[in-house]
C-alpha cells in the first residue's frame, strides 16, 4: 500500500453498460453523454486519489462486430482486434473529457495487452455479453445467420462470447510509470486485449476479458488501496428483480459466497470485489454518478474482510 505522504491509489472500473446504458441506441451522442457523467465523477475522485481507470466495452465491441459484418469481401476482424479498436475509441473519449475538466492533469490512455490461457473453460462456454439487446425473434435470426451464441440478459437477449480469465498484464510497467508521474491512466480497457504466449511471442485470442477481473488483477499488481466498480446498478442486490429485492450495503467475501449472482453481469463484479478484499484492500460496487459517495461508504456496497 502507499505511504502516508502519498495519495492512496484507487483503481476505478467503469462498466460498458454504464457508458452505454442498457436499451439505449448505441450512438456516439448517447455514449458521449454518459462519458461526460463518468468523467465528472472520476475528476472528483482524482482530487483525492491516484487513479487508474479500467472500462468495459461489451456494448461497444458488439456494435463493432455488427459493423464488421457489413463489408463481406474480407473475413471479419477477430475479437481481440475489435477489442483494441474499442479500447482506443472509449479511451480517447474518456481522456478528452477528463482533460477538459482537469486541464492541469496529464491523462493517458494506454492500449493494454493481457495474457490469458487459450484453454480457459470459458472458450467452450461463452458468458460475456456483447453488443445491443434483442427480442427473442431478432436474436434467433442473428444467431442462425452468424453462428452466434445468445443468452438471456434480464428481459432481453444478447450475444455472448468467450471470456477467459486475465493472468498477467503485459504492460504493467508502463502503467506504473505513468501513475508514478502523477498522471491519470486509462488502461486495461474492455478488460484488455487478450493474448496468448507462443514459441514465437504473443498472438491474439478470440474473446473479451471481463473488465472487473482485469481491474482486480491491476489493483493487486499495483498494490492499490481501493477498487471501485461503477456500473448502472446503485449497489449489489439480493433477490434482484423480485418484490423482495434489497441492497447489500456492506458484506464480507464469505457472506457474498453464500449467494448466487448472474454470471454475465453482477457475478463477475462480486467475484472481483471479493477477490480484492481477500487480497487486503477494500472494494466497492455502486452507481456511476455516486462514485465519491461510494468510496466514502455513503452509497453502494462495500466489500472487505
Amino acid at each position: 500500500m502507499n505511504t502516508p505522504t502519498q495519495k492512496s491509489t484507487a483503481v476505478v472500473a467503469l462498466g460498458g453498460n454504464a457508458l452505454l446504458r442498457r436499451g439505449d441506441a448505441p450512438s456516439f451522442t448517447n455514449q458521449l453523454a454518459n462519458i461526460k457523467i463518468a468523467a465528472k465523477a472520476i475528476a472528483e475522485i482524482a482530487k483525492e486519489y491516484q487513479v487508474a481507470i479500467v472500462h468495459g466495452n461489451g456494448p461497444q465491441v458488439g456494435l463493432l462486430a455488427l459493423q464488421n459484418l457489413a463489408y463481406d469481401k474480407v473475413q471479419p476482424y477477430p475479437l481481440d482486434v475489435l477489442g483494441a479498436e474499442s479500447e482506443g475509441m472509449i479511451g480517447y473519449m474518456l481522456a478528452q473529457e477528463l482533460q477538459n475538466l482537469m486541464p492541469e492533469k496529464e491523462v493517458t490512455s494506454l492500449l493494454t495487452r493481457i495474457e490469458v490461457d487459450p484453454n480457459d473453460p470459458s472458450m467452450l462456454d461463452p458468458t460475456k455479453f456483447v453488443g445491443p439487446v434483442y427480442n427473442e425473434e431478432e436474436a434467433g435470426i442473428l444467431a442462425e445467420a452468424n453462428n452466434w451464441t445468445m443468452k438471456r440478459d434480464g428481459e432481453f437477449v444478447r450475444r455472448v462470447v468467450p471470456s477467459p480469465k486475465p493472468l498477467n498484464i503485459l504492460d504493467k510497467k508502463s502503467i506504473e510509470t505513468l501513475l508514478n508521474a502523477g498522471e491519470i491512466v486509462i488502461c486495461c480497457g474492455g478488460g484488455g486485449i487478450p493474448v496468448r504466449k507462443t514459441d514465437f511471442g504473443f498472438t491474439g485470442v478470440e474473446g473479451v476479458i471481463d473488465k472487473d477481473l482485469s481491474a482486480t488483477l491491476l489493483a493487486k499488481q499495483l498494490n492499490a488501496d481501493k477498487l471501485l466498480i461503477l456500473t448502472d446498478a446503485d449497489a449489489v442486490y439480493l433477490d434482484w428483480g423480485t418484490e423482495n429485492q434489497r441492497a447489500l450495503r456492506a458484506a464480507t467475501p464469505t457472506q457474498l459466497s453464500e449467494y448466487q449472482f448472474p454470471a454475465g453481469s453482477m457475478g463477475p463484479k462480486v467475484e472481483a470485489a471479493a477477490d480484492f478484499a481477500l487480497f487486503g484492500g477494500k472494494a466497492y460496487i455502486g452507481a456511476l454518478e455516486e462514485g465519491l459517495d461510494v468510496l466514502a461508504e455513503k452509497a453502494g456496497t462495500c466489500v472487505s474482510v
